[in-house]
């Protein structure tokens, strides 16, 4: 639901003091700068991206029935200020933050989704939250820092954020303009594809944005990273100029969607000088988008992309892509531990701290191992049992269900 790019990227736009989406897909580099805490998930350098894909972590936990370590949560929870909000990582957070902290929104509003779902963090998301209203643009809108230019890709995830507590995003407003407004404002007409753009250039000029697009059309049905599998069967998605409404402009964003996934079932980076590559973080994205607006059959194509190519850009990125793609199988219904024939929840757990063990109903590490080698569903004992009750010597031999690849 954010603009995937690189760390250093979002380095040189924090400088400049731009608005920006930030790093969120791959962990910016290989050999951190900063001592790793024990708590965070990743092996890469924090700096730019720490709170963002622990949170993303925490989320996709929460979301298949995994319940996250507490050092992993306390860690996150750790990286708060004292007036709410979050910055991408803070190597020292016994140290007060000041104004050389450089606090942003997608940060507080991705840690506001997570901590919101695990429950039992009013007090944090309750000041996070706050601190995002103290920083609402005139437009409706939210930057990535405060003061920055509304974009889309802040603007839904705060959207997110809200939702998450409870509250009604379009109740919130800044000089009588709501997130919609702002949304609405960087919506493009079906002459352009029906896009969402990601901020007006320095002309006021819109263009077409399909990470933006991915991003809002979650924003403007108000949905946040994690959307709910939809059963229903719409038609496909088509772009209307009629009723400039959130609802409508998520159905052009989710027609541009569609179309730039027809061809090849992925998006594109494009990237000045570099050969166009597969997007796999954006497509992910647009995975959840077209779930969330249609339902999960106007995903099919790209999810299957997705399922044929993404294991190895997930094992090369971290966690928060891992994340990505179990919120892409879940907004579709699709099991994340047979996810192309990877299992995404053990990669992503092997990725941080070790869960804690089944307080959710949901099986331990070991339990889900020792059903794999014993072939059956319901493991080695209850296939015993079976046997003794039955007086038999033979039970069903099923095919397992997993085949977890660790990092």
């Amino acid at each position: 639901m954010n603009v995937r790019r690189s760390a250093a990227a979002l380095a040189a736009i924090a400088v400049v003091g731009a608005a920006a989406a930030p790093a969120v897909a791959a962990s910016p580099s290989p050999s951190p700068s900063v001592a790793k805490p024990s708590g965070l998930f990743g092996s890469g350098d924090p700096t730019y991206d720490g709170v963002w894909r622990q949170s993303l972590a925490l989320l996709a936990q929460h979301t298949v029935g995994v319940e996250p370590a507490a050092k992993a949560v306390d860690w996150l929870t750790g990286q708060q200020c004292a007036n709410g909000a979050f910055a991408a990582f803070r190597a020292d957070p016994a140290k007060a933050c000041d104004a050389k902290v450089m606090v942003d929104t997608n940060s507080t509003a991705a840690a506001v989704q997570a901590l919101a779902a695990l429950g039992g963090h009013d007090a944090q998301t309750g000041k996070a939250v706050t601190w995002l209203k103290s920083v609402q643009n005139k437009d409706g809108g939210w930057g990535y820092t405060p003061g920055g230019a509304s974009d889309a890709n802040s603007t839904s995830v705060v959207v997110g954020a809200l939702t998450a507590v409870g509250e009604k995003p379009d109740a919130v407003r800044k000089d009588g303009k709501s997130p919609s407004d702002a949304l609405l404002k960087l919506a493009l007409p079906c002459a352009d594809g029906g896009a969402f753009a990601f901020q007006p250039d320095k002309a006021g000029k819109l263009a077409a944005n399909a990470d933006a697009t991915a991003a809002a059309v979650l924003g403007a049905l108000g949905e946040g990273l994690v959307a709910e599998p939809d059963r229903k069967t719409a038609a496909a998605p088509a772009c209307s100029d009629g009723a400039r409404t959130p609802a409508q402009a998520a159905a052009n964003g989710a027609a541009y969607l569609a179309q730039a996934v027809k061809k090849d079932g992925h998006l594109v980076s494009a990237l000045p000088g570099a050969t166009d590559q597969p997007d796999y973080g954006n497509t992910a994205d647009a995975v959840v988008a077209l779930a969330a607006q249609g339902g999960a059959q106007q995903a099919r194509q790209p999810l299957a992309w997705l399922e044929k190519n993404a294991a190895g850009w997930a094992r090369q990125s971290g966690p928060a892509a891992y994340a990505q793609l179990i919120f892409a199988a879940h907004a579709t219904g699709t099991d994340p531990r047979r996810f192309g024939g990877q299992d995404l929840v053990a990669q992503l757990n092997a990725t941080g701290p070790a869960p804690q063990t089944k307080a959710t109903g949901q099986d331990t590490e070991k339990e889900k191992k020792d059903k794999k080698d014993d072939g059956s569903p319901f493991g080695v004992w209850w296939f015993v049992g079976v046997c003794l009750v039955a007086g038999i010597g033979i039970g069903f031999l099923v095919s397992g269900r997993r085949k977890g690849q660790q990092l």
